[in-house]
């Protein structure tokens, strides 16, 4: 019975989740994890994924059980110091801060070390990304959001799309106009503009995007 109080606790810092590793960790045995789902105290969230009766369904609980599973035996809150964690990113990380209208159907992550998944719903990619471009967004370590845009750029995302969501992040002041100029430099000559010119490319999404201020937040970047 004490090690079954031990699970809401233990959820609560995760979201009201729990996985299959972590139950294991605080002893509850197969038999025990049976009862639990059939009294209602845990319920099937994923694969390796329970939620605790009472906490309420989380937001984007498919992305947060991805990430839970990851590492499926360390707490969330033990990971989000280790500069080796993994980053929501790309379509994923645009969801999170919900500009655009990607469909997320699979889970991106960015991680330092090259890294494999047999699942067919998360896709990891290998990335280096300075401390100054990750942030905890609603409790999980992402991208910045422009650094976000750099990345859906990579990804040979449609430009009309990456134009509409750099004018929401810089509308809602997601981030600053510099940092998206800035990410956005390595891909200018693909905009057909002189190597290294993120003004250049911030201006040109800004202006597929018929933003009403561009000239004012490109003038912003220039100044930063």
């Amino acid at each position: 019975m004490v090690r079954r109080r031990l699970i809401p606790e233990f959820a609560e810092s995760q979201w009201g989740l729990i996985t299959r590793r972590q139950l294991e960790a605080l002893g509850i045995r197969p038999a025990t994890l049976a009862r639990l789902l059939a009294d209602g105290t845990l319920e099937r969230m994923t694969h390796g994924v329970y939620g605790v009766r009472g906490t309420g369904e989380p937001d984007h609980l498919g992305l947060r059980a991805a990430w839970l599973l990851l590492d499926p035996a360390v707490p969330a809150w033990e990971r989000l110091d280790d500069p080796a964690v993994a980053l929501v990113s790309h379509t994923s990380a645009a969801e999170l801060y919900d500009v655009g209208d990607l469909r997320a159907d699979v889970h991106e992550f960015t991680l330092p070390a090259r890294r494999q998944t047999r699942r067919s719903d998360v896709r990891l990619h290998r990335g280096d990304v300075p401390l100054s471009n990750r942030i905890l967004l609603r409790g999980l370590p992402a991208t910045r959001a422009g650094w976000m845009i750099g990345d859906l750029l990579a990804d040979h995302i449609d430009p009309e799309t990456v134009a509409r969501i750099t004018a929401e992040v810089v509308d809602r002041v997601l981030d600053y106009p510099a940092v998206i100029a800035e990410r956005a430099a390595p891909f200018a000559v693909r905009f057909g503009l002189s190597r290294g010119d993120g003004l250049g490319v911030l201006d040109q999404l800004l202006t597929v995007a018929d933003h009403r201020d561009r000239q004012s937040i490109i003038d912003q970047a220039r100044a930063a």
